[in-house]
């Protein structure tokens, strides 16, 4: 096992309680190989599970989300852990203490803390946070998740980049969008071909600056979510705050009139963080499942909601489909903006609520069934990813995920059998420090052929 931090990093803990228990930051950068391991993980495995989040080096840091990107990424070949390591996303943020703004203060896109997620499109592997440029980390085997450097398109790119992008599973296009900024255009719409080419920018306009953080792909739509959770500056913390009075409103592009009108459809105010996956029914009507917070400033839980746009009237039917709460919600990446029967959520820890029990759901969104897995009081999930086990959409396979053991003060890597997640995990990979909670990953198979 190998240790190294940043020279100017700590992971002082303070009294607030995004810096206490499992979200307090680890101190080192580690490397460990040939991790023990429970039970049996499947041999079809063979990749990087890269999950990404806040690891904040100063306990002044204000907010959890502000955190600097730490990349923790365990590594599976032909049944084996073969290794962990963990390293902090080296943004010019981490090396050099950039700030959001230039010395001529102009909006510095490089200067984010790449914390939010981490995806693969046209070979790269990118480290995200919505307030910025992307940056490119190398996952090949036998590297290290070094960083790369900021990925901007080639220089095409000219806003940030949303965490939260989507890959159209039948093209291969990359479709995302950039928000925020002082002045308009507030909402940019961008779309890279498979090769990694951005083809597509178009400003869409929107009365003010709101926190879009996720948004939604079907086959021939693309869905803003504009939510009454608006900037403001002297707002202590997060700079936004609830706003019901802005209004809410899903705003509706035809994929093949990327240039065209986008028709907005009101809804009730609230918001939503994270998209389940979406799909069109018929030429008029399309389906959008989310996790649904009635407002903003953790007061509330979010539920899986279920909005159905039809396009004909200009209305959104808005039901609520279980009053468990549930957040990091994923499909089968092969289905993104098709029809999926299966998705699954992830219950457990908020900031300040101490250890409670942790599970995973997983829902059928055909009949409203939903199979849940409980990983025992005091172990928490973080977000699930599916890796299939076949070239099958919508088949078998498994879920994996990183949980708290806060009795221990340990993590694992837990894979279960997708199709029956209440059952014994698969596979317990033994971890050689806790993870501490963040935000979202991927399995990111080796590439075939």
């Amino acid at each position: 096992m190998t240790t190294s931090s940043p020279t100017n990093a700590t992971a002082s803990r303070v009294p607030v309680p995004h810096m206490a228990g499992n979200f307090a930051p680890v101190k080192d950068e580690l490397t460990a190989y040939d991790l023990p391991v429970t039970g049996t993980i499947p041999p079809e495995l063979t990749g990087w599970f890269l999950r990404n989040g806040p690891n904040p080096r100063d306990a002044a840091t204000p907010h959890w989300f502000f955190g600097d990107g730490m990349v923790h990424g365990l590594r599976l070949e032909d049944g084996r852990a073969v290794s962990y390591r963990n390293r902090w996303v080296r943004t010019s943020a981490l090396t050099e203490g950039a700030r959001g703004v230039d010395a001529q203060g102009r909006r510095d896109l490089t200067a984010g803390v790449a914390n939010t997620h981490v995806v693969r499109h046209a070979g790269r592997t990118l480290a995200l946070v919505e307030s910025s440029f992307p940056y490119e980390i190398d996952c090949r085997p036998g590297h290290e998740l070094e960083t790369v450097g900021v990925h901007d398109f080639g220089g095409r790119l000219t806003t940030a980049m949303t965490a939260h992008p989507k890959t159209c599973p039948t093209t291969g296009e990359l479709h995302f969008f950039g928000y925020g900024g002082p002045t308009p255009p507030y909402l940019t719409y961008h779309r890279a071909d498979a090769s990694g080419e951005l083809v597509i920018s178009r400003p869409i306009d929107v009365p003010g600056h709101t926190m879009m953080h996720d948004f939604h792909l079907t086959a021939g739509h693309v869905v803003f979510m504009d939510l009454p959770v608006v900037f403001d500056r002297s707002h202590p913390g997060m700079p936004y705050r609830w706003d019901p009075e802005y209004g809410a409103r899903l705003g509706v592009l035809r994929r093949d009139d990327p240039h065209g009108e986008v028709r907005w459809l009101p809804i009730d105010p609230c918001y939503v963080f994270h998209a389940l996956n979406a799909h069109d029914e018929g030429d008029q009507r399309i389906v959008l499942h989310v996790a649904r917070y009635a407002d903003f400033g953790g007061r509330t839980p979010a539920h899986l909601w279920r909005w159905t746009l039809d396009l004909t009237t200009g209305t959104v039917t808005e039901e609520q489909l279980d009053d468990r709460f549930c957040e990091f919600p994923r499909v089968d990446d092969r289905l993104a903006g098709l029809p999926a029967r299966f998705g699954h959520a992830t219950t457990g820890e908020l900031p300040g609520t101490g250890p409670i029990p942790g599970s995973l759901l997983r829902y059928d969104l055909w009949t409203g069934a939903a199979v849940r897995h409980d990983f025992g009081l005091g172990r928490t999930p973080g977000e699930a990813v599916f890796a299939p086990a076949d070239d099958r959409p919508g088949g078998p396979g498994w879920l994996i995920t990183y949980v708290y053991d806060a009795a221990k003060d340990t993590s694992d890597l837990v894979v279960l059998d997708a199709e029956d997640i209440s059952a014994d995990p698969v596979a317990t990979v033994h971890l050689p420090q806790r993870v501490p909670y963040g935000f979202h990953g991927n399995w990111l198979p080796d590439p075939t052929g």
